[in-house]
């Protein structure tokens, strides 16, 4: 749905700047679209307008300002100084339009994030409609990936990784932690020796996340407690390692608050508890934008009020705990 501001800014071929050579309020407005999503091409999406008029806008901004406001990066669009000066009076014209339109501004426009597998399901996907309940007009496009954080601008208002991220021009703050735990479906302990040690793990073979392709090195560090276990099935998918160990493929090293879902998988040696922690990534003109800052609220909430799902039901009780918590 357009946004006020996209309204005008769709208006037929406007002036890209003032009579008086002052940058245009409409050039400062695609400047805001394509700081935040960091592509010409989805500015030009959110805005209704066409790739070439988005290129000159923001060329006829650079005129009127005498710099650049806009660099390539690796993974988009970057602002430049003058440009994140530019984009204060961007979001100052942004409000004032909003204000116009509603006593009680109502949210919209698309927040596009990006988070692991798990995650995705569990916790952002409840967030994401309790938010859209009550702000029909907002659109939230999810991409699921394990990986790092971006170095650079991604075309994403939200990134959740595992494990704390080392980035520039962004903030980081952790959100919650959870727990993976050893699983076994009862099918699998019927045909095998239920494992009493960690020694006895050695017998059974491992599934999990592909060794070679796996970017996040605090979920790399998670087989460590059995490097003996021989992997039999691995997959970039954290839903296939579920249904694979549910298939009886081997023992599933699992995020507990997927796996407790299930009643025909069993968690073994549960004293075995690999800790690791949630980070959500954005900028802050990003989180500026309400309905970002509305999304990261509501996946703050989930997460808070979920914990003792994400840390698992069964916590080891007995016998030595073994537990990785990244630093």
């Amino acid at each position: 749905m357009p946004s006020s501001a996209t309204t005008i800014c769709k208006n037929a071929e406007m002036s890209v700047t003032s009579a008086t050579g002052r940058p245009s309020a409409d050039d400062l407005l695609v400047l805001l679209a394509v700081g935040r999503t960091g592509r010409y091409v989805s500015a030009a999406e959110e805005l209704g307008i066409n790739h070439t008029t988005i290129s000159r806008r923001i060329a006829a901004l650079e005129q009127a300002l005498g710099g650049r406001v806009l660099i390539r990066g690796a993974g988009g669009w970057e602002l430049t100084d003058l440009g994140r000066e530019a984009l204060g009076a961007a979001e100052a014209i942004e409000s004032a339009v909003r204000s116009l339109t509603s006593d009680t501004p109502a949210l919209e426009g698309v927040v596009r994030m990006s988070a692991t597998d798990g995650f995705s399901a569990y916790v952002a996907a409840p967030a994401v409609a309790a938010v859209q309940r009550r702000h029909p007009k907002l659109s939230v496009e999810i991409v699921t990936a394990t990986r790092l954080a971006s170095l650079q601008r991604s075309g994403f208002d939200i990134e959740v990784v595992v494990g704390k991220p080392q980035l520039r021009r962004a903030r980081a703050f952790a959100l919650g932690d959870y727990t993976l735990g050893l699983y076994a479906s009862h099918g699998y302990l019927s045909e095998h020796p239920v494992p009493r040690t960690v020694d006895d793990l050695a017998a059974h073979s491992l599934v999990y996340f592909i060794d070679s392709m796996l970017q996040v090195d605090d979920l790399d560090l998670a087989p460590t407690f059995a490097p003996a276990m021989r992997e039999s099935l691995s997959s970039t998918n954290v839903f296939v390692h579920v249904e694979a160990t549910r298939a009886a493929a081997g023992l599933g090293l699992l995020p507990c608050f997927m796996a407790d879902r299930h009643a025909d998988l069993v968690r073994v040696l549960p004293e075995i508890a690999v800790r690791l922690t949630y980070w959500l990534v954005t900028r802050p003109e990003t989180l500026r934008r309400p309905e970002v800052a509305a999304i990261v609220e509501a996946l703050r909430t989930q997460v808070r009020e979920h914990g003792d799902m994400l840390m698992g039901t069964s916590g080891g009780d007995g016998g030595q705990s073994i537990e990785y918590i990244q630093p």
